[in-house]
C-alpha cells in the first residue's frame, strides 16, 4: 500500500528583523509548517509568483512598502489568510490592518507558541471551514444572498461571488447560523476565532464593518446586521437552506 504525505503547510514570514525571522522560522518548522523568510515587498512578490503560498505572517514596520500597504495590495487580488504583527500599543496599525483585509494580528513581543497556535487556527478556517463548516455544509439563503460553507464562497442575490477574508466568511457564516439572535463579541470572538481574537473583542467591530460594506444596502443605515446596544449584534434577515 502507498502511503500518503500530507504537504506541510507553507507559510511565508514578511519580518525584515534577522533574529525575530529565524526565531518564527524555526518555530514554524518546529511546528509541522514550510516557512519562506523574506524582507521585503519585492521579494514577497517574488516569492508569490513562484511558489505556493497558504498564509503570510506580516510586519507592519518593513523597509520600503510597509506591510499596512502591502496587506491592502494583496487583498485586492487575493484572499489569502494573513496576520499582521504591529508593535505594542500600536491600536492605529491594528485595527486598521484588520480594515485592510488582515484576518488576525499579533503585538510584538509576542510568544511563538501563541503565534503557532494563531496560525493553526486560521489554516483550519481558511482550508476546512473549521467547527462550523463541519456542523452544517448546506448552503443557506438570506435576503437574495447565497453563502456556501463548502465551497467557502458568498455570492450576491445577481450570483455574483463577493470576495471575504476568512474571518469575515466565517463571521457571516456564524451569523447566518444564528439569526435573530442577539450574539455578543465574546460570543462571536469564540465562535470565529476559537478564543485566540486578542486582548480585546474590538476585532469584531472592524470585521462587522467589512462585512456591511459589502452585503448592507446602506453600510451606514446597516438593516441585516443591526448593532444592539451593549449586547453585541443581531442578524436579521430570514435564513433558509438552499
Amino acid at each position: 500500500m502507498t502511503s500518503v504525505i500530507a504537504a506541510k503547510p507553507r507559510i511565508l514570514c514578511v519580518e525584515d528583523d534577522a533574529d525575530i525571522a529565524r526565531m518564527l522560522s524555526e518555530a514554524m518548522t518546529d511546528n509541522g509548517f514550510e516557512p519562506f523568510w523574506i524582507g521585503s515587498a519585492t521579494e514577497m512578490d517574488a516569492v508569490l509568483r513562484r511558489e505556493s503560498i497558504d498564509l503570510v505572517v506580516l510586519d507592519v514596520m518593513l523597509p520600503g512598502e510597509d506591510g499596512l500597504s502591502i496587506c491592502r495590495r494583496l487583498r485586492m487580488s487575493s484572499s489569502i489568510p494573513i496576520i499582521m504583527v504591529t508593535a505594542r500599543g500600536e491600536d492605529v496599525d491594528r485595527i486598521l490592518g484588520l480594515e485592510l483585509g488582515a484576518d488576525d494580528y499579533v503585538t510584538k513581543p509576542f510568544n511563538s507558541r501563541e503565534l503557532m497556535a494563531r496560525i493553526r487556527a486560521l489554516l483550519r478556517r481558511s482550508e476546512s471551514g473549521g467547527a462550523l463548516t463541519r456542523l452544517r455544509s448546506h448552503p443557506l439563503i438570506f435576503a437574495g444572498w447565497r453563502i456556501d460553507p463548502t465551497r467557502r464562497e458568498l455570492r450576491d442575490p445577481g450570483s455574483v461571488r463577493i470576495t471575504l477574508t476568512s474571518a469575515e466568511f466565517d463571521l457571516l457564516l456564524a451569523f447566518c447560523r444564528n439569526p435573530g439572535q442577539v450574539l455578543s463579541r465574546e460570543h462571536l470572538v469564540r465562535m470565529v476565532h476559537g478564543g485566540l481574537a486578542g486582548p480585546d473583542e474590538r476585532s469584531i467591530d472592524v470585521h462587522v464593518s467589512r462585512i456591511r460594506q459589502k452585503i448592507e444596502p446602506d453600510p451606514n443605515d446597516p438593516s441585516m446586521i443591526k448593532t444592539v446596544r451593549l449586547g453585541g449584534y443581531l442578524f436579521t434577515p430570514t435564513v433558509e437552506q438552499a
